[in-house]
């Protein structure tokens, strides 16, 4: 099974050809099964690979070579696939959400008319985001961090004929390609210092590499440069709000289980670099909690379902990176499964509202849907428990692992964690102000419109991944409560080499020992923070009834304009370019550049109008010529006294 494993990779890829070449001779039910299967057969062959790894007792990665790719002298990247304890973590998510999300679109975009470009594009997304977590060496992971960059714009930009998606897949694009430009300087320093691409080698070469531990800090700075583009952290997460210009499916699939996870997942798998980075670790940590908190705050006073979503995520993220930053990559990697669940749920219990509601987005002409849509509303509320953090539900056991790792994580660990705590506070707020408005609130929908609840296509997907955002946290429970630590076994293997570089340099951070009085006290803060923004939100947007079409003045018109980043960055960044590029267009090469390079041109011509004025076609001046020609010899070899 292990051996098969390219098949995973190659799946999706023939979905993607079959159906971006079909297209048009294809009916849209067969090509959205064909899209599905690609993705749903891989999530088998993961699992079945899953049992015989045996990944809680097999320490040593499995290395699938296919067939060498670039090979320059010494230098040689091949196409290869690195089956260990993270790759299986990651492909299980992928290939696992990224099925139910295929399935899901089978039933939201019916009547589409581009419905088989959008299966063949989903598919590509799937492959390229494969073969980032699966590859064996730096080069084959960047061309799938490029290709999910590629097919996310694709996606985006899915409804090219509205100007809204393709400004806004052309946004996520361009962001990313700043991010990437990291990326690359990282992967240069790497080879500098190890002489290879390949993870496995890099860990070989750098350990005991005295001058490694001098370059750590800097080659940590620019992965974690590229993980801001991909996993929209500040000051480059404008992208990912503006991807809701897609369909709802892509935000699912974009947000919850492949694309903006990329940056986490790539700091995991250099955990033997960002180990020996404390420096670095701490700047991410800063990073995500700031992330984290100005992320939630946006998401206090938006309208838009999907807009209040794209912010959450952000926020979400926020957390994972303060886990890695805080050196906690399991609790961080835990957050990515359960945010996972509970966001994929959460977006596509948007979409089945909107579905619903014949494609209204606005949280302002909704309003007593509980009733109406069941299933949607049921687990669309178990959605928000979780990513409120609420006992039992998975996000309380992943955010309050992240929470307490930051806590007993250095000198600033409780400056970290208050602000992972308000930012915690304010989720649970604008979640559950989502819920009362959309569900409880006063009825603003269109009466002109019958609600009805989504087919099964749409609904099915929903249960499942509700089930998943109420369970999946017992993989990874606290001493007090059950003491699960499956995930730490889990990921023992990846980290290890790691952890022996950091202890050896005397990097590694300690987190201090919590006794369980402790963990407990923290653990019950947490839920208690939740429970306000719960009451807090009751209060405001059901008890009271209070307007969502209210005036926005003051602080909250900063926040409801999302603090103006967007212009601002508009005012400093795009204005100047802009202005310089038509500068350079306009007077440099056109009254400079051209006007030399014509007036070159034009001398020749004339040179040459000249010069033809000669060639006139009559022997006698021809024979005139060749008298003065002779002349001039002559004269010329007189004057030199031959």
């Amino acid at each position: 099974m292990l051996d098969l494993f390219p098949i995973v990779v190659l799946l999706p890829l023939l979905g993607f050809l079959h159906n971006g070449l079909l297209k048009d001779k294809i009916p849209h039910r067969f090509a959205g099964a064909i899209g599905t299967l690609a993705v749903f057969i891989p999530f088998l062959i993961t699992l079945g690979a899953f049992n015989e790894f045996n990944p809680m007792e097999r320490t040593a990665p499995h290395l699938v070579p296919v067939f060498d790719w670039i090979v320059i002298g010494n230098f040689k990247s091949s196409f290869g696939y690195q089956i260990d304890q993270l790759s299986l973590y990651m492909t299980l998510i992928i290939t696992g959400i990224g099925s139910l999300i295929h399935l899901y679109s089978m039933g939201y975009m019916k009547g589409n008319k581009g419905y088989n470009r959008f299966f063949a594009y989903l598919n590509l997304f799937i492959f390229c985001m494969l073969n980032l977590v699966l590859s064996d060496n730096l080069v084959l992971t960047f061309l799938g961090w490029e290709g999910v960059g590629l097919a996310s714009y694709l996606l985006i930009g899915f409804d090219y004929e509205k100007p809204s998606a393709a400004e806004a897949g052309m946004k996520a694009f361009i962001l990313n390609r700043i991010g990437d430009v990291g990326f690359i300087l990282g992967t240069g320093f790497l080879f500098w210092l190890g002489g290879s691409l390949q993870y496995l080698t890099l860990q070989t070469n750098l350990n005991g590499l005295g001058i490694f531990s001098e370059y750590a800090n800097l080659i940590a700075l620019f992965f974690f440069i590229a993980a801001m583009g991909k996993s929209a952290q500040i000051p480059l997460y404008v992208w990912l709000p503006d991807a809701m210009a897609g369909p709802t499916p892509v935000s699912a699939l974009i947000h919850a289980a492949t694309m903006v996870t990329a940056g986490v997942f790539l700091i995991v798998r250099l955990n033997f670099v960002f180990y020996l980075a404390p420096d670095t670790s701490f700047f991410i940590a800063c990073i995500g909690a700031s992330t984290a908190l100005f992320a939630a705050t946006i998401g206090l006073l938006q309208n838009d379902i999907k807009k209040i979503l794209a912010y959450s995520t952000v926020s979400q993220l926020g957390f994972m990176f303060l886990a890695m930053g805080s050196m906690s990559y399991v609790a961080g990697l835990f957050h990515l499964m359960t945010h996972a669940f509970f966001k994929a749920l959460l977006f596509l219990g948007a979409g089945s509202v909107i579905h619903a509601l014949h494609h209204e987005q606005n949280i302002k002409h909704m309003g007593k849907l509980f009733g109406k849509i069941k299933v949607t509303s049921m687990t669309f509320l178990l959605g928000t428990l979780a990513i409120a953090g609420f006992f039992p539900f998975s996000g309380f056991f992943s955010k309050d692992l992240i929470l307490e790792k930051t806590y007993s994580y250095g000198a600033y660990g409780s400056v970290l964690w208050t602000v992972g705590v308000v930012a915690a506070f304010f989720t649970s707020f604008y979640m559950f102000r989502l819920v009362f408005v959309m569900f409880f609130g006063k009825d603003n929908t269109d009466s002109h419109h019958k609600i009805h609840e989504s087919p099964w296509t749409m609904t099915f997907p929903l249960v499942i991944l509700a089930i998943g955002a109420v369970f999946v946290g017992l993989l990874q429970t606290p001493h007090f409560f059950l003491h699960i630590d499956s995930l730490e076994r889990y990921f023992a293997p990846v980290l290890r080499s790691g952890l022996e570089f950091a202890t050896q340099n005397g990097t590694f951070v300690q987190h201090m020992e919590l006794t369980h009085e402790v963990e407990f006290s923290l653990a019950m803060f947490s839920l208690g923070v939740a429970s306000i923004g719960f009451v807090s939100a009751y209060l405001v947007y059901q008890k009271k009834q209070s307007q969502v079409l209210e005036e926005h003045t003051g602080f909250r018109k900063i926040l409801f304009h999302k603090y103006y980043i967007d212009e601002l960055y508009d005012l400093f960044f795009v204005k100047p370019f802009v202005f310089v590029s038509k500068l350079v267009a306009y007077t440099f090469d056109t009254k400079i550049l051209d006007r030399f390079f014509i007036g070159i041109g034009g001398s020749f011509g004339v040179i040459a109008n000249g010069l033809r004025r000669l060639q006139s076609g009559f022997i006698g001046d021809y024979a005139l010529y060749v008298v003065l020609g002779t002349f001039c010899i002559l004269v010329y070899l007189l004057t030199r006294g031959v």
